[in-house]
């Protein structure tokens, strides 16, 4: 069992941009499967460069914000309540086009 409080953790960088800060709650090895369980924000104008995973999947879960999802070169919204995965091996750019802070919830599956 292991209890993980949001507000504890210490933010840190997202790769893809060392702008866009996230808390990680779990990471890999915590549980079977699993690579990382996160919240990201994003502000306004953010964006993370399109990037792919060749050994995992990713879900995000809109919590506050709005924005877009690029996956394979095709734009799709996001808004507070959305909910996409993307499977290995997909292009993916994620960036915060309103102006409040994008907050998402996501985790990796390998």
């Amino acid at each position: 069992m292991k209890l993980i409080q949001l507000q504890d953790l210490t933010p840190e960088s997202v790769s893809h941009n060392r702008e866009i800060k996230k808390r990680v709650l779990l990471r890999s090895g915590d549980l079977p499967h699993l690579t990382n369980f996160s919240q990201a924000y994003l502000s306004p104008g953010q964006a993370t460069t399109p990037h792919a995973h060749s050994d995992m999947g990713e879900v995000f879960f809109v919590e506050a914000g709005e924005g877009t999802i690029e996956i394979d070169d095709r734009a799709y919204p996001l808004s507070p309540g959305s909910c996409i995965a993307v499977q290995p091996g997909e292009t993916h750019k994620i960036e915060n086009i309103g102006a409040t802070d994008l907050v998402l919830t996501y985790f990796g599956i390998a």
